[in-house]
Formats: structure tokens, sequence, C-alpha cells
């Protein structure tokens, strides 16, 4: 069986390689040509040169595989019109799902980010809750993350093999950005001033790339599953990440009010002269405020996935890594 992964470079992507080679899957990393590939080497993999923005070249890169998988879906990363990031997104969107029907693909993953899932008011946030359309006022990370979820459910309606996998927040190692583990690294830093408060679910990264291999393998098309950790909050998320970094605790609370009214004028800022990207982005902020306890059992149920790494566990094995790589000051 041969699996490819778009995204192998990142972290999810990354873990998902690994868990498919102690399957025996014979992996495919389809790759941009400016990626730094040594990110990969403790892999066995082979090399195929594609990018989302380039829909020939990602049919061709996709021939002869049993499971196709996107764990490098655009988001937003610097403040631009809303309008080129839904252009850029669903275009990307658009190549996948091409590639996909062009190469016969019998099984396809999309992996999805949670906060495509409204929250849910009276008890856990579960795979069945959809927004009916995104308000005009949302941060264009939950605009895109809204559209690609919706693209990948209305293909499987109209008949491609494609499942959706959504890892709640993540944290491990080969977070070479770095993306969620940005929070270690700024707590064990002493350089995050302050934090925002509210409900998360944490999953090791190890066991966020176990389940979805477990979706890509088993998962229903056009179903979403959560592949969640332990839900917690943002306090304790803190306080725990202190705890293993030996730094103080973070007893600052920033309000979410005058979080945006400063993401704000730093992205409008940077969008006049350039310069500096903004600290506090509108796509941490949306990350962060609309996070909230998940539950897994229809991972569990259908799937069969559990986690298996506690979240202090989880916390510990990225903290090691940020400080072999030298993220983390000595």
């Amino acid at each position: 069986m041969k699996i490819g992964i778009i995204g192998g470079t990142g972290m999810l992507g990354h873990h998902l390689a690994i868990a498919a080679q102690l399957r025996n899957y014979e992996v495919v990393i389809i790759h941009r040509a400016s990626s730094n590939l040594d990110r990969i080497a403790d892999l066995r993999y082979e090399g195929r040169v594609a990018d989302l923005n380039d829909r020939g070249a990602l049919i061709r890169a996709s021939k002869g595989l049993d499971i196709l998988v996107n764990a490098g879906a655009y988001y937003p990363t610097l403040p631009l019109p809303l309008a080129q990031e839904i252009k850029t997104a669903r275009n990307q969107m658009i190549h996948f799902l091409d590639a996909i029907r062009e190469a016969e693909i019998p099984r396809a993953l999309y992996v999805g980010g949670a906060i495509a899932i409204p929250k849910n008011k009276t008890g856990l946030g579960h795979e069945e809750l959809f927004y009916d359309e995104i308000s005009p006022y949302a941060a264009p990370y939950a605009h895109v993350k809204w559209l690609l979820d919706k693209m990948a459910r209305d293909a499987a309606i109209e008949g491609l093999p494609i499942t959706i996998g959504i890892p709640s927040m993540t944290f491990g190692e080969y977070d070479y950005g770095p993306t969620t583990g940005r929070l270690i690294v700024d707590l064990a830093n002493q350089t995050l001033p302050a934090y925002l408060k509210g409900d998360r679910n944490v999953v090791y990264a190890g066991d966020a790339g176990r389940g979805l291999l477990a979706a890509a393998e088993r998962g229903r098309p056009g179903e979403r599953y959560l592949i969640t950790g332990h839900n917690t909050d943002t306090t304790n998320l803190v306080n725990l990440i202190s705890e293993v970094a030996k730094v103080p605790e973070l007893k600052r609370v920033l309000p979410l009010r005058i979080a945006k009214i400063i993401s704000r004028f730093q992205e409008t800022r940077y969008q006049m002269v350039r310069g500096k990207p903004p600290t506090l982005s509108s796509t941490a902020i949306a990350v962060l405020a609309n996070g909230q306890h998940l539950s897994g059992e229809k991972a569990k149920r259908e799937l069969g996935y559990v986690p298996e790494v506690e979240m202090k566990d989880a916390i510990q094995r990225a903290y090691r890594w940020f400080t072999r790589n030298d993220y983390i000051n000595s």
C-alpha cells in the first residue's frame, strides 16, 4: 500500500508518515521544490515534487497512490485581503480534489481545523455541528477553514472518496514553525506578556498522526472525525508548560476585546507599511477564542482511535524537542 502526504515536512504530516511506516506503508512525500527535506531525514520515503498551486504537477504526483492526504491545506499567516485568502484556499482545494479524481485515488483525507465546528452551548463539541454560513466578521482563518471543510463534504456528496480528519490543539516534535508549539517556546523564553482564557482540547502529535491515518484508512467518505486528546483550558495549559519549562507561572490574562484591538491595529499597520509581521494575529486570536472541549467518541467508535499520551507527557516531549533544536534559550 502506498500513501501520499502533502505537507509531510510539517508536524502533523511528519507524524502521519511515521504512523504509516509503522504499518508498513510505502510513504510518498509530495513537496514543493523549495522544501527543506533535512526536516524529514528520519523518514524512509519517495519524494515527488508538486504544489497545491500547480494542478497538473499535483495530479501527476498523485498517480499510483492508494491513499492521498492533504496535511498542508492553506491557512492565513500574514494579513492579506479576505478575498485573496479565500481565492487561494479555494483554488488549492480544487486542485487537491481534481488530483483525487484524475489520479483515481481510492481513499483521500483532508486534514481540517476544529474552528470549522461551531461551539456547542450545551456540551462537548462534536462532528455533527455545522455553520450554515460563516459570519462576515469572522477572522480570515475561520473563513478559510469553513470553506475547505464545506468543499470536502460537498465533494464527498458528489462521489469523491474523501474523509475529513480534524486534530485538536496539537503539541509534539517536528513543529518547525513553530505553530501551536509557539506557546511553549514563548512561555519557556518568558517572552509572552499575557494569554487569552478559553477551553481547549490538547492532543500529542504522535497520537494525532495515528488518528489521522485511521481516518484515512477506515473513515467514511464525507464524514468528519475529531482526533482528540484531553480537555483542559488555557490557564491549566499555561501553568503546566511553565512547570515543565521551570519558569514562573504567567498570571496576566489579556481580555479578548483588547486582544482584538491590538491585532486589528498591528494587521492594519502591516497592510499599509509592511515591516514586521503582527505579533498578535487574527488567526491566533480566532484559534484561541473559539476553542472548546471536544468529544472523541466518534473516532473511538468508528476508527478504534484513543489517545495514548497524557497531556503533560506531550508538553514534555515537545519542550525537549524545542530545546534540542535551539528554539528555547538556555
